[in-house]
């Protein structure tokens, strides 16, 4: 991973998860890019009634530059002055904000995108706030979340969560997942979710052969699996984030499965407030 994006709206929140992944960019020695979007009316309801000035425009891309500005400075004044040393841009754009991400994303070939989440808890606004919930559903990128909740600490234990309903799909996944793992030394444990309709013997042993296989495909070493039986989705991710000292949890956001099913409705008022980790979110097609 060469090249990470921060979107930024300078709040508390997004400058922990600045500050989180700064921490990550030195040690997988990857260099960052500063964001912040000028979000245009045409976001906001009834847009088309609404006029807005040039001058307007200017004035609020005048302050974004000023405030990326004083964040790359105060970046750049407060770090450690040993190791790789990041090297830091920034840019601003206005526009609707995942389409202007995603044209950064292929413009400046960037590799992980990295957002705070809103409020005490780790995915209440992640999941319910528009633009954070756009942004899964949309970015062409591995998307990391950081709560406030989340500690600056060295990341040892990663754990990819799936239903081994697409297994290829799992393994270009995991292959980019062990691209972050291996600078950190971290283990990837992969975890399988059940609840007792799911373990058939054909099912099992298709597991067996895949993680058999998955080393040597994705050409990383340190990955565990471990199977837990669960009443649902949500319980068992809270139990994965409790009780296995995991640093981040990684899944891929499908359609149409118990993972897309975190992300819509009561299912997320169940789950929102009991991941206080950072959360990694691979694309449907990566």
């Amino acid at each position: 991973m060469k090249t990470i994006l921060f979107p930024t709206d300078f709040s508390e929140t997004a400058s922990h998860a600045i500050r989180y992944g700064y921490d990550l960019a030195r040690q997988i020695k990857s260099d960052i890019v500063l964001f912040n979007a000028v979000i245009i009316p045409a976001e906001a309801p009834q847009a088309g009634l609404v006029s807005w000035p040039l001058e307007e425009s200017d004035t609020l891309m005048k302050d974004s530059t000023e405030e990326l500005v004083k964040l790359k400075s105060f970046i750049e004044k407060s770090r450690n002055k040993t190791g790789f040393q990041p090297a830091i841009s920034y840019l601003n754009q206005t526009g609707i904000l995942t389409d202007v991400v995603n044209q950064i994303i292929s413009d400046k070939k960037i590799d992980l995108v990295i957002i705070g989440t809103h409020g005490s808890s780790g995915l209440t606004t992640l999941l319910l706030g528009n633009h954070s919930r756009s942004m899964i559903d949309v970015v062409n990128s591995p998307l990391l979340l950081i709560p406030p909740a989340a500690k600056l600490s060295p990341v040892k234990k990663i754990a990819f969560a799936t239903d081994f309903k697409n297994p290829e799909e799992d393994i270009k996944s995991i292959a980019v997942l062990s691209e972050l793992a291996r600078p950190l030394d971290a283990e990837i444990l992969l975890t399988h979710i059940y609840e007792n309709e799911d373990k058939s013997p054909e099912f099992e042993q298709l597991i067996k052969q895949f993680v058999r296989e998955l080393p040597s495909k994705v050409n990383f070493l340190k990955i565990k699996y471990k199977m837990y039986k669960s009443n649902g989705a949500q319980s068992g991710l809270a139990w994965l984030c409790d009780n296995l000292d995991i640093d981040i949890l990684a899944m891929m956001h499908r359609s149409h499965t118990f993972i897309d099913s975190l992300f819509r409705g009561s299912q997320t008022q169940k789950i929102a407030g009991q991941i206080t980790i950072p959360l990694l979110v691979f694309p449907e097609k990566l």
